[in-house]
């Protein structure tokens, strides 16, 4: 005999007093419970992944000074190029490293970046390498 058997095909009791809670609510209530607020975020920073600055020899670098001083001094030419560069990140240590192709607006010595005609300014310190039409040295 079950012990319930008294009881188990009574109505389903309704309050007089109290509307029903909408069922979207009833499920709130049932949400796991987080004891450490943030947990999740920190484990997914950790996580995640960042690239480390290429490091140019001696030999790249030089090539690339040359490439930033022929915009500089040809800025107005309006040159299509394709520069790929290191961006910081902000959280922790290494960045990603983007790749942009574009015509040069303005490079600039004194401030130490150039500015792309989509508005993009790119810090010419974190440039890894430069393509476009350059004259050979």
């Amino acid at each position: 005999m079950n012990p319930y058997q008294d009881i188990i095909h009574l109505p389903h009791h309704v309050s007089g007093n109290h509307p029903p809670m909408p069922m979207q609510n009833r499920a709130a209530q049932f949400a796991p419970f987080a004891a450490l607020t943030g947990y999740d975020d920190a484990v997914a920073e950790t996580a995640r992944l960042t690239d480390q600055k290429e490091m140019l020899d001696e030999a790249e670098l030089i090539q690339l000074d040359r490439k930033l001083n022929w915009l500089s001094c040809h800025s107005a030419e309006k040159m299509q190029v394709k520069i790929r560069y290191f961006v910081p990140d902000e959280r922790k240590s290494g960045g990603c490293i983007k790749e942009i192709s574009g015509v040069v607006q303005k490079f600039s010595m004194q401030k130490k970046w150039i500015a792309m005609e989509d508005g993009t300014l790119i810090p010419a310190d974190q440039i890894t390498a430069i393509e476009g039409d350059f004259p050979e040295y």
